[in-house]
């Protein structure tokens, strides 16, 4: 089984673009998660994590949110690979997002959960 569910802020605004084969939306956003625990300086650390949206889930993000909401994202993991310009394999993941939900800022966020 591969799920995951992340909660975090956006780091920048959705980017949203059209892959030319299928004719697709696929929108990107990078989320920014706490982690679970304080470095010995007391300052906790995030990991970016970047998450994909496909359709109209992708045009609902690029509606609503903007650097800096925050949002909870269900999805499952992908890993890939690829040969850069340089001929080294390079490897990448990304999160894959099945469903999400905004989390309410305490006045701006309207609530839109999409299966």
């Amino acid at each position: 089984m591969n799920k995951i569910l992340l909660v975090g802020r956006l780091v920048k605004d959705p980017e949203q673009r059209i892959i030319e084969d299928s004719q697709k939306t696929l929108t990107k956003i990078i989320i920014a998660v706490n982690r679970d625990y304080k470095e010995p300086d007391g300052e906790r650390k995030a990991d970016f994590i970047p998450v994909s949206f496909w359709g109209k889930k992708g045009d609902i993000i690029i509606k609503h949110l903007h650097k800096g909401d925050l949002i909870s994202v269900g999805g499952r993991l992908r890993m890939g690979s690829y040969v850069d310009k340089d001929g080294n394999k390079k490897y990448i993941s990304d999160v894959v997002a099945e469903d999400f939900r905004f989390v309410r800022n305490q006045f701006k966020m309207p609530e839109i959960n999409v299966q």
